[in-house]
């Protein structure tokens, strides 16, 4: 972190919460640490952000959230390493696609300085709550949403930008067993896929519950027009090995530009593992998986790293992936996991140091 170039004031919680956390048993993202940075936009300005005791926030039953949706966020996480250094994985990248996402929604931008360095201050004031334990880490969640008022079908005057902490254990456990979608979409091109709005993940609730009622944990998604390109799985990007060719769809206006997914495909390069980025049809997938070509699927992303597919679902039909030794899912799960917990040289320079 550069010496800060912002007036950061911090109100310390009278009272710390930590001692009633078992970081042995974290669930994902339902513990949340002791403090939480507050900015408000007001009068075409960001305010001077601060730092306030984790709790309820105040708005008014006509404030602009609550009509129209405008609401954006990021998933991130913090990690320690044996010496209780802290480290972030590729932050800027979080940053810049923030601020992607606040364009597509008519939102204001959030300047760097403020995004990072109100989260490393954060952090520094939580930095008890960042577990050590294997596979834990502190899960980070920036948001912004409208707190301007009307009912006017327009875009809101002020807005509230928040990063919360919060000390979690795996996201998924296992494999997964995914249903390939052939009525509801995720998005639309010309849409707002590419955005990471709230709106988007809702819109995923009912169809994934659907699945769940058929025995399957997620929802692979498919294009608008006709339900034949494989996009994404549940909330996460998607590759498939196809024989030794890792596989993964171009980002567009209906696919998130996912950091884990673009580290994925450099450390391909970087293994010689032939990738391909291009339209993926569930007929090829189909096909690979009925002459035994179709080695792997994982799902790829913040919360879960890496998520492997066990089988999957199509016009009532299951089909099992292959138990593979030495499968290119362990691979990048370990890589990325090894650099972010600093247990290995970051070739990359994906590594963030915050500064204490």
């Amino acid at each position: 972190m550069n010496p800060s170039t912002l007036d950061i004031q911090i109100k310390k919680a009278k009272s710390s919460k930590i001692g009633q956390v078992d970081f042995n048993n974290l669930a994902f993202g339902s513990i949340f640490s002791d403090h939480m940075l507050v900015c408000d936009f007001k009068n075409g300005a960001w305010e001077a952000p601060k730092i306030v005791p984790y709790g309820p926030i105040s708005l008014q039953p006509s404030a602009k959230i609550f009509h129209y949706g405008q609401s954006i966020f990021e998933g991130m996480k913090a990690y320690k390493d044996e010496e209780d250094t802290i480290w972030l994985f590729r932050p800027k990248d979080n940053h810049a696609r923030f601020n992607i996402s606040a364009s597509r929604m008519a939102m204001p931008e959030i300047p760097e300085d403020y995004f990072m360095e109100g989260l490393e201050t954060l952090l520094n004031v939580d930095k008890q709550w960042i577990p050590t334990t294997d596979g834990s880490a502190m899960y980070i969640r920036p948001f912004m949403f409208a707190s301007g008022e009307g009912f006017h079908a327009s875009p809101a005057d002020e807005y509230k930008f928040i990063i919360c902490l919060a000390p979690s254990g795996a996201y998924f456990s296992g494999k997964v067993k995914v249903l390939i979608e052939q009525k509801y979409s995720r998005s639309a091109n010309g849409g707002v896929g590419y955005a990471k709005t709230g709106g988007n993940y809702a819109g995923q609730f009912h169809p994934t519950q659907l699945a769940k009622e058929k025995g399957y944990q997620q929802v692979i998604w498919t294009d608008d027009h006709n339900h034949e390109n494989i996009e994404e799985a549940g909330a996460m990007n998607i590759f498939v090995r196809i024989g030794d060719t890792l596989i993964t769809g171009p980002t567009s206006d209906r696919i998130l530009d996912g950091i884990t997914r673009k580290s994925i495909l450099q450390i391909a390069e970087a293994n010689n593992i032939k990738t391909e980025v291009r339209t993926l049809t569930v007929t090829e997938v189909v096909t690979a998986a009925n002459n035994g070509t179709l080695k792997e699927m994982f799902g790829a992303g913040t919360a879960a790293v890496v998520s492997p597919i066990s089988a999957f679902g199509y016009k009532d039909q299951d089909y099992e992936l292959p138990v593979v030794k030495d499968g290119y899912a362990d691979l990048m799960k370990k890589t990325i996991t090894d650099i972010q917990y600093n247990r290995v040289e970051d070739s990359y320079g994906w590594r963030y140091r915050v500064t204490q």
